[in-house]
């Protein structure tokens, strides 16, 4: 570096950003496995929250659908964890509508609103979404209890999504019942950034038309 051009830096003025730190702070261990060879073959899913504070029109949870080939994701914003099935009944009708292909994986954590709630006995039995996925002849794929990090798609992206919206809503002057609007915001960047994980983003590589 020439001396002169640029003025040495003191690292004590640069203040700590508790959002990034958090972001960081994870003991998940990413696990290896094999990547869709084609849109819509596996479909990620994962709900969250509820958030303390609900959004302006009343929702407290959100979930995300993420085509595992393209990582290109979408949002709902739901008030009940029991409106999974609807939503993916719509996300379903779009996507393959748009594609012109059928879902064939379908992989999420085994929670009551995605496999079914235990009943007396102590069994888990399936579910109006379990039951639906079979209905339709979509594979279903469940993580274990307690591990997380096998949903090693949906669960990263969900915490980049509200690592996002903490951010905006942090550094800005909007009520936090605006999370909702921040987190389409926050998707709506997300699908149109390069990532490590595709060489294009879908919208970039023209497989959805009308969608953006």
């Amino acid at each position: 570096m020439v001396d002169g051009i640029l003025e040495p830096l003191d690292l004590k003025d640069f203040q700590v950003c508790i959002e990034c730190i958090k972001r960081k702070r994870t003991n998940e261990r990413k696990l290896s496995a094999q990547r869709a060879k084609d849109v819509l073959e596996l479909i990620h899913t994962d709900i969250c929250g509820p958030f303390p504070i609900a959004s302006w029109n009343g929702q407290r949870y959100f979930i995300t659908f993420i085509d595992d080939y393209s990582r290109y994701g979408y949002l709902y914003l739901i008030h009940e964890k029991s409106q999974s099935l609807d939503v993916f009944k719509s996300f379903k009708n779009e996507v393959e509508l748009q594609l012109g292909k059928k879902i064939k994986v379908v992989k999420s954590d085994c929670g009551g609103e995605y496999y079914g709630r235990y009943d007396g006995s102590g069994e888990q039995l399936p579910r109006p979404f379990a039951l639906f996925l079979k209905e339709c002849g979509i594979v279903p794929q469940y993580t274990m209890p307690g591990k997380p990090s096998m949903n090693g798609v949906a669960e990263p992206r969900n915490r980049t999504l509200k690592d996002m919206v903490r951010n905006m809503i942090s550094h800005s002057t909007l009520p936090e019942s605006l999370w909702g609007e921040a987190l389409k915001t926050a998707v709506y960047i997300l699908n149109r950034a390069p990532s490590k994980a595709v060489n294009k983003t879908l919208i970039n590589s023209g497989l959805i038309k009308g969608l953006a």
